[in-house]
């Protein structure tokens, strides 16, 4: 029976929420387009279905139903921003931009909105916008609403608001009361059970980054465990990662406590949160405590904000001492290097030609190989610079949106620079994709975040990279990384001696050739590629840490001695 001007009957609609509550979703879902079809428009109807869609990673029919609810009521504001979350998931980043300023025209106050459309035009690089926005940073998050951490991080060099950001949020949404406290054994046992935590066991950077590191672990003195709460995608990242854990649990499906309690229950001494606040983030789980010692590693570049995250693995380029106070976390000083590396990762050989990559035969490449929502209009202005200072130069980015692709060549020609002169590097696969950094000639680093991953690639590559430090975590990663193989002379603090830097390299041959000859020899040589050594360092981080918390102490800075030449 049909009767499109009644709503659907309130016991309809306890079925579909039933449905959903229970995980049958293609029957909520069926039951509910049943319901659409026969009663008139319903936008809480329509909503649902698109919530449920979304469960069943069905984003495209999702934002048909949310289009539909907002052409009944197009002011709402929950729907509104229903479509604009789905549709950024979708790749739909104007459509997403889009709904954020409908929902900031209604209600101006919502921080978490204004801060994810500026992630959002950083993603497309629309500066125009952002500069627009400025005044915004300064107390977005700061005050009223809270706002994701992760989002500020790209926009603004400034470690002391992102504490405090991380704090308010962490304090809103991290309340799980923790389980009971372990007992403390009366002695350490003889392995050590580690818990590595990530919505990131996929083709990666971080699965990529810690993957070596597992399979490196001493069995003998370690347990390796890997909780999976992310996407389950099927690759070669997620097979080696299975692979390489005497336990591998995949929990998408469960609550934070439920995650919490299997993790008790397996015995888990050390946990580590691999993800932070990015995507899928899980971190509320690590408030329930399924570890005795807790810390942040790799995923969130900056400071958690919760009392439950113990430390937090650096060395002393990423946070000096007079920095310490920018992190709520007692910080884990490794003797060289923070992130860790795959010493094994596979190149391919030969490397693609220059014309492949759509680079000229000749003339100097720049490569700024690196998300989009890195590079910052001072910074731009550097790199155009640098292209009318080196005759046929190109500048080599990747292609990450056509927004952003379209932004950056408009953005070139308003400088003086022929649009043309801008390359853009597809998505490759992960050998192919190192191979490709041999046809550059000079990696160029962003400022307030730092290529991180993407940096240590090209340097596994054999491409030296200029870094300009800046104050926080994001900012002083590829500083830490050229430190640790040996040039410190590519690390600048200033804009004018990042730019002097490249230029003069870019102009000399015979001093870029010498530092390229300096990066293959320090390769294998240097501590940054030392995937063993740096394992070990990280397995007594682990072990001083516990110890630490066996004897009663409370979490205060451990630095790790240097074991090159140890037995």
């Amino acid at each position: 029976m049909q009767d499109h001007a009644a709503a659907p009957p309130r016991n309809e609609i306890v079925r579909l929420i039933e449905l959903l509550n229970q995980g049958r979703l293609a029957e909520a879902i069926a039951h509910g387009e049943d319901l659409a079809r026969r009663y008139r428009p319903s936008p809480p109807l329509y909503n649902m279905l698109g919530s449920a869609n979304i469960q069943a990673n069905r984003r495209a029919e999702a934002t048909k139903w949310f289009v539909k609810a907002l052409e009944i009521i197009p002011d709402d504001t929950d729907t509104l921003y229903n479509l604009g979350i789905t549709s950024q998931e979708l790749g739909r980043k104007t459509d997403a931009i889009e709904c954020f300023r409908r929902i900031l025209r209604i209600k101006p106050e919502l921080s978490q909105v204004r801060a994810l459309k500026l992630l959002l035009q950083a993603h497309i690089c629309d500066w125009d916008e952002l500069a627009r926005e400025t005044e915004a940073l300064a107390t977005l998050g700061m005050e009223g609403g809270i706002v994701s951490p992760f989002t500020m991080l790209p926009l603004e060099d400034h470690p002391e608001r992102h504490r405090i950001r991380s704090e308010r949020y962490s304090a809103k949404l991290f309340g799980q009361p923790p389980l009971p406290p372990p007992e403390r054994p009366a002695a350490e046992p003889a392995r050590l059970r580690i818990g590595y935590f990530s919505a990131e066991i996929r083709n990666h950077p971080v699965a990529r980054l810690i993957a070596r590191i597992l399979e490196l672990h001493d069995r003998s003195r370690f347990e390796v465990h890997v909780y999976s709460y992310g996407p389950v995608l099927e690759d070669e990242m997620r097979g080696r990662i299975m692979a390489a854990a005497d336990i591998f649990r995949d929990v998408p499906g469960l609550a934070e406590h439920d995650i919490a309690e299997l993790a008790r229950r397996d015995g888990i001494d050390v946990a580590i949160d691999l993800t932070g606040h990015t995507s899928y983030s899980r971190s509320g789980l690590f408030a329930c405590r399924p570890a005795p010692v807790q810390i942040s590693y790799l995923g969130y570049p900056g400071t958690i904000g919760a009392p439950c995250i113990d430390y937090i693995v650096a060395d002393r380029t990423i946070i000096p001492d007079d920095q310490t106070r920018f992190y709520s976390e007692a910080p884990i000083y490794l003797p060289h290097v923070y992130q860790a590396q795959d010493d094994q990762a596979e190149i391919a050989d030969p490397a693609p030609s220059r014309a492949s990559l759509g680079l000229p035969e000749r003339g100097f490449v720049f490569c700024g190989i690196n998300n989009g929502y890195k590079i910052q209009p001072r910074l731009y202005d550097i790199w155009m610079r640098l292209l009318g200072a080196v005759e046929g130069s190109v500048l080599w980015l990747l292609r990450s949106n056509p927004w952003a692709e379209q932004n950056l060549r408009r953005q070139a020609a308003a400088r003086g620079v022929d649009p043309d002169r801008i390359v853009f590097a597809d998505w490759k696969p992960h050998a192919d994709y190192l191979a490709q950094f041999r046809q550059a000639d000079l990696f160029l680093d962003s400022f307030v975040y730092n290529a991180g991953a993407t940096a240590s690639n090209a340097l596994w590559a054999g491409l030296p990279v200029v870094t300009r430090m800046g104050t926080g975590y994001p900012a002083r990663m590829a500083g830490s990384l050229l430190n640790a193989i040996g040039l410190p002379d590519l690390v600048t603090t200033s804009d004018e001696d990042y730019e002097r830097l490249a230029l003069d390299l870019a102009t000399s041959p015979d001093r870029l050739d010498g530092i390229r000859a300096r990066l293959a020899a320090n390769r294998t040589t240097m501590p940054l590629f030392d995937s063993p050594l740096f394992t070990r360092h990280l397995e007594e981080a682990y072990r001083l840490a516990y110890r630490r918390w066996l004897g009663g102490g409370q979490p205060v800075p451990i630095d790790i001695a240097d074991l090159r030449g140890a037995a």
